[in-house]
């Protein structure tokens, strides 16, 4: 299993190499382009990758306490989490960063609330009223369209945006 979780992560790194190729290479601010950050990553992937690999192939991790003393992984909150990713994923270059952090197609769920709902359900706190999911709404727009004012107004990075004014 060792193994197989060290190769998961080298080919995670191999993907973010393909990806990071198609990255233009212009520089910015102190000769450090866009290239930078995706590549160091990359690179950590890769190292760390090997790393488990060639400590799983020499014996595995010796001191690592037993699989079953910690508790049974929450799997429904996983999948909550991972619909609330994806769904940020595939939106953002269509309906721009403050709504693809917010909304979730065109069912009007949010991406913050399906990541809030496998939290709360990890938790043994499920809440599935129409009020709860507005205010989870309303926290995750609180949350989006500051950080993209922010990226977008005050440091200049380019996010996605719904409109052409870099407000929205």
């Amino acid at each position: 299993m060792q193994t197989l979780v060290g190769a998961g992560v080298l080919l995670t790194g191999l993907g973010l190499v393909f990806g990071a190729l198609s990255i233009p290479s212009a520089a910015g601010y102190g000769g450090v382009g866009p290239k930078f950050l995706p590549w160091l990553v990359c690179l950590a992937l890769l190292v760390c990758g090997g790393f488990i690999v060639w400590e799983s192939c020499t014996g595995g991790f010796r001191a690592m306490d037993d699989a079953g003393s910690g508790p049974a992984a929450y799997w429904p909150g996983f999948v909550w989490m991972s619909a609330g990713l994806l769904a940020n994923a595939a939106l953002i270059t269509r309906i721009g960063f403050i709504l693809s952090c917010t909304l979730h197609a065109a069912r009007c769920t949010l991406c913050f609330v399906l990541a809030v709902q496998g939290l709360k359900r990890a938790e043994g706190r499920s809440d599935c009223r129409p009020a709860a999911w507005l205010k989870d709404a309303l926290i995750g727009l609180a949350v989006a369209a500051p950080v993209f004012w922010v990226f977008t107004q005050v440091l200049a990075i380019t996010l996605t945006g719904l409109t052409s004014t870099a407000w929205l």
